[in-house]
C-alpha cells in the first residue's frame, strides 16, 4: 500500500473526524498512533490493523514533547502529523468570559503549534509532512463559535508560514472542512431529518463522511502530493449557496 512503513500521528484521533482520518491511514498501510485525553470506547481499526493509543493533554507542552519522543523511540521515525484535535461548544461571544474563549483558542491554535514544534525534529529527519485540520468557520463569520473561527483562521495562516520556514524538509498543508457527519452530528444539526435538511444545503447534497476527510489527508501525506505545500484544500462539498440568491425576487429558477 502507498504508505507502507510510514508512521503517522493523528491528534484527537479516537472518534469522529479524527478516527476517520486514522482509519484511512491504516487502510493505506501506515502505522498510526492516535492521542487524546481519554481512551476511545473501542480501538480504532481498519482492514485488520489497529491504531496505537496514548493519552496526552495537548495543552501541556511537557507532556506533548514526551509523547513525540516516545513515538520516535518506539517506531524509529515520524512521517506525518495530523493536527486534528479541536472543537468548541456553542457560545455567543458576549455570553462567555474571555478566559472561556481563550481556552478554545488554546485547543484549536496553540495546541497544534505545540504539537508541530515537538514533532519537528523527527518530521525533518523523515522529510515528512504536517496536515492541519481547519474549518470553513475560519473563512467566514462564525456566530456562536467566534473564538473557534478565529483560531481556525490563525491555524491556516500558521500552516502557510510553517510551509515556508520548514521547507524543503517538511511540507505543511491544511484541509479546510465543511460540515461532517459524525457521531456528534445531532448536537449541531438535530435529528435525522435535521441532518438531511442541512445536507441538502450543500451542493453535493450531503454532509461529508469522516472517510472523505481521511482520503484527502492520505493524499496530502503521500508522495502524490510531493510538490504540494502551503496549500489549503477545501473539503466542503462545494461550499454554501449564497443566501441572497434565495432572498432575491429576480433570476429565480423555474
Amino acid at each position: 500500500m502507498e504508505l507502507d512503513g510510514r508512521v503517522v500521528v493523528v491528534t484527537g484521533g479516537t472518534r469522529g473526524v479524527g478516527a476517520g482520518i486514522a482509519r484511512s491511514f491504516l487502510a493505506a498501510g501506515a502505522d498510526v498512533v492516535v492521542c487524546a485525553r481519554q481512551p476511545p470506547p473501542e480501538a480504532v481499526a481498519a482492514d485488520g490493523r489497529t491504531a496505537a493509543f496514548t493519552p496526552v493533554d495537548l495543552r501541556d507542552p511537557a507532556a506533548v514533547h514526551e509523547f513525540f519522543g516516545a513515538v520516535a523511540g518506539r517506531y524509529g521515525r515520524l512521517d506525518c502529523l495530523v493536527n486534528n484535535a479541536g472543537g468548541t461548544p456553542y457560545r455567543l461571544l458576549g455570553e462567555g468570559e474571555a478566559q472561556r474563549h481563550a481556552r478554545v483558542v488554546e485547543l484549536n491554535l496553540l495546541a497544534p503549534m505545540t504539537a508541530s514544534l515537538a514533532a519537528y525534529p523527527w518530521l525533518r529527519e523523515a522529510r515528512g509532512s504536517v496536515v492541519m485540520i481547519g474549518s470553513v468557520s475560519g473563512t467566514r463569520p462564525s456566530p456562536g463559535t467566534a473564538a473557534y473561527g478565529a483560531a481556525k483562521a490563525g491555524l491556516e495562516n500558521l500552516a502557510r508560514t510553517m510551509a515556508v520556514e520548514w521547507a524543503p524538509e517538511i511540507r505543511v498543508n491544511s484541509l479546510v472542512l465543511g460540515m461532517v457527519r459524525t457521531e456528534l452530528a445531532h448536537l449541531h444539526y438535530g435529528d435525522e431529518a435535521g441532518i438531511a435538511s442541512v445536507g441538502a444545503t450543500v451542493p453535493l447534497g450531503r454532509l461529508a463522511e469522516p472517510s472523505d476527510v481521511g482520503a484527502a489527508a492520505v493524499f496530502l501525506a503521500s508522495d502524490r502530493a510531493a510538490y504540494v505545500s502551503g496549500a489549503s484544500l477545501l473539503v466542503h462539498g462545494g461550499g454554501e449557496r449564497p443566501a441572497f440568491l434565495d432572498a432575491a425576487t429576480v433570476n429565480k429558477e423555474n
